[in-house]
This record gives structure tokens, sequence and C-alpha cells, in this order.
């Protein structure tokens, strides 16, 4: 029963049906077939395994879970499970290869491993050992009598699935990771292996300073063509976004202050004046009528109210009111209804189920004779509570029997069906009853009591400070004519324009079909504005003017750019690689310059620099605090006291002079070397093995295809 109350308890077994489908089709799969040569349910391959729209719903499903878990947006999840459903179908395809299959037996063997369950220790008996019985009977149990939280499971169990596939698999191919003996013995060697240099290195950073140089289109994709396995790109595009908030204005703020004040003081229209919000009799009503805000009928901590009268609450009166005062764009009026503790109860328990009831497996009686036998016993432990004991081998949650019945300390908080609560919370120290709940039939036994923090009962009057239909019109006239001023222009007089109305501007330049939300941006209207830039119809230069729903918000979109899959286009990676390439420009005029300088001192005399000394080490390439690869390598490959050229490094051009060299021999062996490089290659070797899976795999992306064809056949 305990193991059950947690399984339900956590949300990603018990959280609700959520809406997954991301293309809903509303005619005869076959048809559809015919007409676009693509089957709807079948979202892409890979490596030529289908990926379906089921599968892909079942993974977005347990990202949005997790998402509620961790109180982050359940939106814009698309394109991370399709990620996660590519690695997952490579991963189930490199598991079968190596000759494994996922058969019950393995699945169950295998998932006490899994993240899920392993730091779970309520899954654990006091030995350590995994309670895989009781955790498959509660599963049945679920199936029997919740099918919604059935299904959730079977989907969270896809996922666990394709988790255990890909523990086995980099278990199995990371065993073969070695290091050779040559290989040990000449990173050995550059460990031990140091020399001493003089060094002039010419900062880009501070040499830019000095040096205007622009970036061009050419260059950045000249950089692009010379590694071209690093920009790979999937289709994307690059937008200009204006967005025009329908704030409040200072009169919009004043009518919603007015419209408090007289709700708190005068009197409501309905009452013909006579009925404010001090003197009704009815507060929950006069809120649910007058409120933009419901009725909390719940006691709350101080900490848990309306900043503004936390710290008057715990002294205040009943009837107590306060108000109007302002609450980020609310105006507030409260009034304290009722205060008291919130007692923490030591309970036990003795459950009677009866057939059909959740924890009634196994059970044969009725529900008349459950009640029946919890009166009988309820009656025998009310007149002798030290019976108690004698009746717990009658109880369906074996779990507290074993612990005396007991159920612990709990506060009104706790997660216990609101009948249980409500006892403990009405019934004194000693106390002993029997309370019906969806479980069945329940002797309580009150322990014991102890006074906790004061609750109190607020009733909170709220006004919005929302933007008129004036504010709204005039937000939309302002929008329109920057759209006007727009249409035909260049995206530089887009932005310019922008700038100089002082408008709110974002450029998401690599937005993605199923990204969901926008760089930038992040409202309702992401996707439909998405969708949009992605219509097969759609040219570069184009404009389209948005409305958010419920704010009257307005959004100027500019299509700037369509990048196809294929190698990225250069400026919707400037932002990534324009430091980059001026580095590299900058390095080329900086070893012009140097030219056939003859000596450090030269060199340093001529950028205004400094000489300086270092200790370089091969396998260790830090010079003077920056990690530098290429000097490492020049410093053991020029002659002792030779100038070397200009090194092009990662922070700055490097010319160098090499003093001498000394071997410092390190202690460890030969075996315990390799088998530290051996473990260190070991733990970098997941994610690129993975990486280099995915980037030499057959993908097929049917999505923007099937949701374009889709779209034409409806419109």
């Amino acid at each position: 029963m305990a193991i059950l109350g947690q399984i339900r308890s956590k949300p990603w077994l018990l959280m609700g049906v959520i809406a997954l489908a991301l293309l809903a089709f509303l005619v005869n799969p076959e048809s559809i077939d015919k007409v676009f040569g693509k089957n709807p349910d079948v979202l892409g391959k890979v490596n030529g395994e289908k990926i379906t729209r089921e599968e892909f719903n079942d993974q977005l499903f347990v990202l949005q879970q997790q998402a509620d878990q961790q109180g982050q947006p359940k939106a814009g999840l698309e394109e991370q499970a399709w990620q996660l459903l590519v690695q997952s179908k490579l991963i189930k395809q490199q598991f079968e290869k190596l000759g494994f299959e996922m058969t019950e037996d393995y699945f169950w063997n295998q998932i006490q491993y899994d993240q899920m369950f392993a730091q779970q220790k309520q899954f654990f008996d006091e030995k350590g050992n995994f309670k895989t019985q009781e955790l498959k009977k509660q599963i049945e149990e679920m199936k029997a009598t919740s099918p919604e939280s059935y299904n959730q499971w079977l989907k969270n169990r896809k996922s666990i699935e394709y988790r255990l596939m890909a523990r086995q698999v980099f278990a199995n191919v990371s065993t073969g990771i070695t290091t050779g003996k040559k290989e040990a013995e000449e990173l050995m060697k550059e460990r031990d292996q140091l020399a001493d240099i003089d060094f002039v290195k010419i900062d880009y950073a501070s040499y830019l300073q000095k040096n205007n140089i622009k970036v061009t289109t050419e260059d950045l994709a000249n950089y692009i063509n010379q590694h071209p396995i690093m920009f790979k790109a999937e289709e994307s595009r690059n937008l200009g976004i204006v967005y025009f908030p329908s704030q409040p204005s200072a009169a919009d703020d004043a009518a919603a202050q007015k419209e408090i004040t007289k709700l708190f003081s005068a009197g409501t229209d309905a009452s013909g004046g006579t009925e404010n919000f001090q003197n009704t009799k009815n507060d929950s009503m006069f809120v649910m009528a007058n409120s933009d805000m419901p009725f909390n009928n719940q006691y709350l901590k101080p900490n848990q109210l309306p900043q503004t009268i936390q710290a008057q609450i715990p002294s205040a009166a009943i009837g107590q009111t306060f108000g109007p005062y302002k609450e980020q764009n609310f105006y507030v009026v409260s009034k304290l209804l009722d205060k008291k503790t919130s007692d923490s109860t030591l309970s036990r328990h003795i459950l009677i189920a009866y057939k059909g009831s959740p924890a009634g497996e196994g059970v044969t009686r009725s529900k008349e004779a459950a009640k029946k036998l919890a009166d009988s016993i309820g009656a025998i432990v009310k007149a002798n509570p030290g019976k108690f004991t004698e009746f717990l081998k009658l109880s369906s949650d074996p779990n507290s029997a074993a612990q005396g019945g007991s159920l612990g300390w709990t506060t009104p908080e706790t997660p216990f069906v609101p009948e249980f609560l409500t006892y403990l919370a009405n019934n004194p120290k000693g106390a002993t009853g029997v309370v019906e709940t969806q479980f069945g039939y329940h002797i309580i036994n009150i322990e014991d009591k102890k006074p906790g923090a004061m609750g109190y009962k607020v009733a909170n009057l709220v006004k919005a400070v929302k933007p008129s239909d004036a504010t709204e019109a005039e937000t939309d006239k302002k929008a329109r004519r920057f759209i006007q001023q727009v249409q035909g222009k260049s995206f530089n007089d887009f932005v310019n324009i922008a700038k100089k109305g002082n408008y709110q501007f974002s450029n998401p330049k690599q937005a993605k079909r199923f990204d969901g939300q926008l760089q930038g941006l992040g409202t309702d209207k992401d996707a439909e504005i998405l969708a949009w830039a992605f219509d097969k119809k759609r040219e570069k230069g184009d404009t389209e003017f948005f409305t958010v729903d419920g704010t009257g918000d307005k959004i100027v979109v500019y299509l700037n750019g369509k990048q196809e899959k294929g190698t990225a286009d250069p400026e919707s990676v400037r932002d990534q690689i324009e430091v980059v390439v001026k580095n590299k420009l900058a390095a080329k005029q900086i070893s012009e310059k140097i030219g056939k300088a003859g000596s450090l001192d030269q060199i340093a005399k001529q950028f205004g620099t400094t000489k300086q000394s270092a200790q370089v080490n091969l396998l260790n390439p830090s010079v003077a605090g920056s990690m530098e690869p290429k000097v490492a390598g020049a410093t053991f490959g020029v002659k002792k006291g030779q100038l070397s050229k200009p090194v092009e490094g990662g922070t700055g051009v490097y010319v160098l002079v090499k003093k001498n060299e000394i071997v410092n021999k390190q202690p460890g062996d030969l075996k315990q070397f390799t088998e530290s490089v051996t473990q260190r290659s070991a733990g970098m070797f997941g994610q690129a093995w993975l990486k280099s899976l995915q980037d030499n795999a057959k993908i097929e992306d049917y999505r923007i295809e099937i949701w374009n064809k889709l779209g034409s056949q409806q419109q």
C-alpha cells in the first residue's frame, strides 16, 4: 500500500492525460498517403527504422512530465523529443547489433539501475534488494483500477527501456577502449618533457581595440568551407521580430484603482451601492462576483499571503481589512476571515478494503461487509486502545501494518485523502474512529498532537491593471504603422526603423520548425510564427502581423533568410564564429607586420607589449594561463636559441625562443599510467561516440513536409 501510495504521488504516474498530438489528422490516413506520398503517422526514419507519431507523442509526454515536476514550461519541447527519439533509435540498433534483446526478464532484472528508481530508497528493502515483485503488483493493480495511470506508466516504460539499452551499450563498447604501450609511452614522454621559453604575445583583443577589422559574409563562408563537418545545418529560418506590448497606461492604472476603491468602501452597482467589501456578510460570494482572482478558502502561512500585508496579519483582528494596495500589476484589498494553528498529528490506522476498491486486490468481502467489520473493530479499539495491534493482520495496508499501523506525523498539507485529513483535524489526541475513503474503511487512532504554525484565511479582492480598449488600439496603430514602413524594405531598414522607434527587437537566426518557442520572444504565438515562416510559399523579405491572444500585444515578423538542410548559411552562424574569424584575420595581419623581425625585444617594441617567460609542457600546454597547444608544439619543434615563426594561438599570436629542455620524471609506472589514460578516454567516449553515430546515420525527417502538405490540403 505504501509503495502504491508513493507511486500515485509521483507526477510521472499521476498527471492527467495531456493533449500531445503534434499533428492532428482528421481524415483517413490511407487517403492522405495517396495524396501526399507520405504516411502522416510516420514522422521520419533512422537508418530505415520508422519514428511513428505515437512514439513521438509518448516521448513528448515524458518530457512534459519532467518539465512539470521541475516547474518549467511544458511548451516548446517538440524538437528535444525528436532528438531524443533519434538517439534512442540509434542506441536500440547498436543494442541489437551486440546481440541483446529487450525481453521482460531483461527489463525487470535491470530496472533497479535506471535513474527513476536507483536513488529511490522506498523501492529497496532493508537489505538493499529491489522490490521487484511489489512494484509489479502495484502496476498490475494500476492496470485494473486506473487505465489512464497505467497508460502513463507504459509511456514512461519506453523511456526506461531506451535508457537501459544505452547503459548496456556504453558499458560494452567502452570496455573495448584500450591504450597501447607505445601510445602510453609517448604520452608519458610528453607529460615529463618541459621547456623554458621567452616569448612575446600579441593579444587579439588588445590588437583589435586599436585596429578595426570588419568580418564580411565572404570571410565567414571561407571559414565554414574550411570546416564543413562543423557546420552541418538542419532546415531553419532567420527572423527579425519586433514586439509591441500592450502595456497599461497611467489612465488604465487610475481606472483600476478607482474601481477597487469603489468596491472596497462605496458599494457595488448590483446592490445599489449598499454592499461593499467592508460590510459584506458573504465574503466568498463577494470575491467570486467582483474579483479578477478566485476566492481561496485555505488557511495560509504569512509568507504565502500578499507581501504588503504579511507583517500586519499576525496582530490583526478577525474582520480587519487592508488596502487598497498594489502588488505588481494588481490592486488588492484584503480581509482577515479567520486564523488557527495547523496541528501536527501522529496517527495509526487499519485499512479494511473491499472487492473492487483500489487496495482490494484478492479481497472478496463486499463493501457492506467491510463497513460492518470496520465498525466492529472500531468499537473494540475505542473501548480498549491496547487491542489495536491485534487487528493489524486484517489491514490491507501491509507496509503501515509492519510499522504497527503508524503513518507518522502529518499536517493538513500532507497528501492524504481529504476524509482522512478532516478526521485528524477535527479530533483530539486519543480519539478513535472509522472513516470511509476511496480505499475502504479506516480505523484511525490519534496517538499524539502538537500545535504547529498559525494559518490565516484571507479574502483578497483583486483588480488587474489591464490595458483599456483605447490603449490596445494605440498599440495596434503603432504596430500597423511599423509594418507599413518596412514592407518591401531590406532587413537593415527593418532593424534601423525598429531601433529608431525604440521598439523591442530580436533576431533568432536559426529558428527550427519545431522549436516551439522563439529566442527573445516566448508568447503563445511563437508556434504560429514558426508555422508561417516555414510555409513553402514564404519568401525572404516577407512580413506578417500577429496579435497575442488575451493581451492585445502585437508582433511584426520579417523573414530574413531560409536555411535549407546542408551547410550553414554564413550569416546564420555569425554570432557563433565572428570572433574566431576576426581573430584569424587579426593573426594574418600581425604575422605580416612581424615579417622578418630579428628579436623578441624588437617585436615587443613594435606592438607595445612586453617579453615574458614560461615553462611549457606538451601534455598540459598552458602558457601564461591560456591553453595554447600550437605554442607548445612550436616550442618542441624549434631549435634552442632560435627565434620561432609567428604562431597563431587561441588568444593571440606568439613568437618564442626556447632556452632549454628538461625531463621531469614523475612517479608512477607505465601500467598505472596506461590505466589512468584508459579510464579518462572511456569517460570522454560516450557523447563523442553517440555524436559520431548520429553524424553518420541516415536520418530522414518528414515532419515539415507532412505539415506543409497537410496545410495546403486544408487551405
